[in-house]
């Protein structure tokens, strides 16, 4: 598989993850408004990186990814009404770790340099 097509298959992947995280959050009527917001916005961080296909941003928001994974396997463990999104949460989570992270590797030796050189350059 090319660059490219990972790339746009990662791309499709968080933005579908960050449709169905906001969407089931949002949704929950437990929460405050303004606490719903603070569970979504660690998601929205990083898209103009990946719209843009940097690998820099690729690499670092499997971090993000983390949280929500830990937040997925957590709804598995205490809220069985909630364990069909739970899972899914947990696998596109771990999956999207993987696939980016192996985006960004792959991408930066194609481009024959390293993430700090690429982290360098932006600043």
């Amino acid at each position: 598989m090319s660059s490219m097509n990972l790339m746009r298959l990662c791309r499709i992947g968080y933005l579908a993850f960050v449709a169905l995280v906001g969407s089931y959050i949002l949704t929950q009527g437990e929460y405050s408004l303004g606490f719903k917001a603070l569970l979504v916005a660690p998601l929205l961080l990083p898209i103009p990186g990946i719209l843009a296909g940097k690998p820099y941003t690729y690499a670092w928001s499997g971090f993000i990814l983390c949280l929500y994974l830990c937040h997925g396997l957590t709804l598995l463990v205490i809220a069985p009404e909630a364990r069909v999104f739970a899972s899914i949460e947990s696998i596109l989570a771990l999956t999207l770790i993987a696939a980016q992270s192996y985006y960004a590797r792959m991408r930066v030796r194609e481009m024959g340099t390293s993430l700090k050189q690429i982290k360098a350059q932006q600043s």
